[in-house]
C-alpha cells in the first residue's frame, strides 16, 4: 500500500500494470481455456463452442488492449493530440456488451493527449456504478481544448462505490492499491488539465464531471 497522497512514480507505474493486467487476465484465461478443450476433446460441438470462446476472448481481449493504450499509454510524445473519433472508437470496444451502451455526443474533434485520458478514464468509473449494465453517456462541457466532461451512468441498482469520492477528492488517507489506482489516476489527470472530478447521484443516475 502507498498513501493516497504521495505515491511515488514507480509505485504509481506498477499499480498500474497490475490493474491493466487485471484487466486483461480474464479474455486471456479464456482463450487458454479454449485451447485445451481444442487439444483435449473429438466432439465437433465442443469444438465449435471452443472455438467460439476463442474469438470473442480474442475480440475482448484486442479491444482492452487498444483502450488501456490510449487510457493509460503514452499515445505520442509530449504535448500529442489525439482524435476523439478514435477515443469513441475504442471506448465502445472497451465498454460496449449485451448489457451496457455507450451514448457519445462528443464533437469529432483533436485535444491533447491528457484531457483525452481523462475522458476514457471517467468512462471506466461510470462503468463501476453500473454493475448489472446499463446506458454511459458521455457529453462535452465547454468546447475547444478547454472542453470539459459529463459522463452519466443510469442502469439498475446504479450506486457510488463507497471509496470513490475519496479517492477523486484524494483525501482518502488509507492508501490504494491496484484496485484503486485507477480513480487516483484520473485525478492526476485531471489536475494536469486545470480539472476537478465531481461524482454524486442525480435520481436513478449517477454523473461525474470534470471541470
Amino acid at each position: 500500500m502507498s498513501d493516497a497522497a504521495h505515491v511515488d512514480d514507480l509505485d504509481l507505474a506498477a499499480l498500474l500494470c497490475s490493474r491493466i493486467c487485471h484487466d486483461l487476465i480474464s479474455p486471456v484465461g479464456a482463450i487458454v481455456n479454449g485451447l485445451e478443450v481444442l487439444e483435449e476433446q473429438n466432439d465437433e460441438e465442443m469444438k465449435t463452442f471452443a472455438l467460439d470462446l476463442i474469438r470473442k476472448s480474442a475480440r475482448q481481449a484486442s479491444a482492452r488492449l487498444q483502450f488501456c493504450r490510449l487510457a493509460f499509454g503514452a499515445s505520442g510524445s509530449a504535448g500529442a493530440s489525439i482524435d476523439l473519433g478514435d477515443a469513441e472508437s475504442v471506448a465502445r470496444g472497451f465498454l460496449e456488451d449485451d448489457k451496457t451502451k455507450l451514448s457519445w455526443s462528443l464533437p469529432r474533434v483533436l485535444l491533447p493527449k491528457n484531457r483525452v485520458k481523462l475522458m476514457l478514464n471517467l468512462l471506466i468509473l461510470a462503468g463501476q456504478t453500473i454493475p448489472r449494465g446499463g446506458t454511459i453517456t458521455v457529453e462535452p462541457v465547454g468546447q475547444d481544448e478547454s472542453l470539459g466532461f459529463k459522463v452519466s451512468a443510469q442502469g439498475q441498482n446504479a450506486r457510488i462505490p463507497q471509496a470513490l469520492p475519496g479517492l477523486l477528492s484524494r483525501a482518502n488517507g488509507n492508501g490504494i492499491d491496484a484496485h484503486a489506482i485507477q480513480p487516483f489516476y484520473a485525478t492526476l489527470l485531471a489536475k494536469t488539465c486545470g480539472l476537478a472530478i465531481t461524482v454524486a447521484a442525480e435520481g436513478d443516475v449517477i454523473v461525474l464531471r470534470a471541470t
